[in-house]
């Protein structure tokens, strides 16, 4: 008997892999579809890496992304499929700016502005990696978790398409440890992606969405499976500093600055395994705890 289940990657880049539209209008237009989800919710890394990949999509490709910021709108609903609407707003020399709207049914889930520049040697620096970080091959993966994990949890370890080793415990049932406000988590793809880089850049800003919300909830010893917990994304900022493969270990290092007022803001630097710092992340969430105010 052969499994019948859908390669998880495959479903990724699938849905990253955007259709033009021949309408004609003021803005490119591009549709998708959205990967099943067990909450029912479009996963925002999904929509974060289609947004890009569709206004990568008006640029030559040596015009390569550096920045976007992006605003959550509403709830994407992962049974339908995602109209995006990009306007070319500046070419100049050596940069492109795009705004990329997402919309449901004609109603816009997502909105986001992007940069995109010509890559030119230049000045160079970057903040190290951490020492003595235990490396990946050391660390539990999803299959010797505890069997007690959340349904939910379980599927997206172990069903989805990245591949995911914390350093320390993870915070799907119980918080363990100090209730500290930061945390590192290997990532990478189940099996190997295309060479062509716009593809893991795309596939970068997906990954950049996942657990970036957790030195939020750590910091306060709340776990994913909280009865009544509430969160979701409200904002999403990324810059790219350097090219890395994501079918490759990258180290997430996260740590969450702030939290008041029922919102919780995190920080996140992805290096190689080698310690090169890829990129740099920033996002606020709207987090609900029942008992806490």
């Amino acid at each position: 008997m052969t499994d019948s289940k859908p390669d998880p990657v495959a479903t990724m880049l699938s849905v990253i892999d955007l259709a033009a539209s021949e309408a004609r209008t003021t803005e490119d237009i591009f549709t998708g579809a959205s990967h099943a989800m067990p909450t029912g919710r479009v996963f925002g890394g999904q929509v974060l890496a289609q947004a890009v990949a569709a206004a990568a999509r008006t640029l030559p490709p040596e015009r390569v992304p550096h920045s976007m910021h992006g605003y959550f709108l509403r709830p994407g609903d992962a049974s339908k499929g995602i109209t995006f609407a990009v306007d070319r707003i500046h070419d100049g020399r050596s940069f492109s700016t795009r705004r990329t709207q997402a919309y449901q049914e004609g109603v816009p889930i997502f909105s986001m502005i992007s940069s995109f520049e010509d890559e030119d040697p230049g000045i160079e620096h970057h903040a190290p990696m951490p020492a003595g970080v235990p490396v990946p091959e050391d660390l539990v993966g999803a299959d010797g978790l505890s069997p007690s994990i959340h349904p939910l949890s379980q599927r997206v370890l172990t069903e989805g398409p990245l591949e995911l080793r914390y350093v320390g415990s993870p915070i799907y049932d119980t918080v363990e440890g100090e209730h500290a406000a930061h945390q590192m988590v290997w990532m990478r793809t189940r099996s190997r992606l295309p060479d062509d880089p716009s593809v893991h850049r795309a596939v970068m800003a997906y990954l950049s969405d996942f657990t970036i919300q957790e030195p939020v909830l750590r910091a306060h010893g709340v776990s994913w499976s909280t009865p009544g917990l509430k969160v979701a994304s409200l904002d999403h900022a990324m810059w790219w500093h350097r090219f890395g493969r994501v079918d490759e270990w990258v180290l997430y290092v996260q740590e969450s600055p702030s939290a008041r007022g029922g919102r919780g803001l995190s920080t996140g630097r992805i290096y190689s395994r080698s310690g090169e710092l890829l990129a740099s992340v920033a996002q606020e969430i709207m987090i609900r705890v029942p008992g806490l105010r």
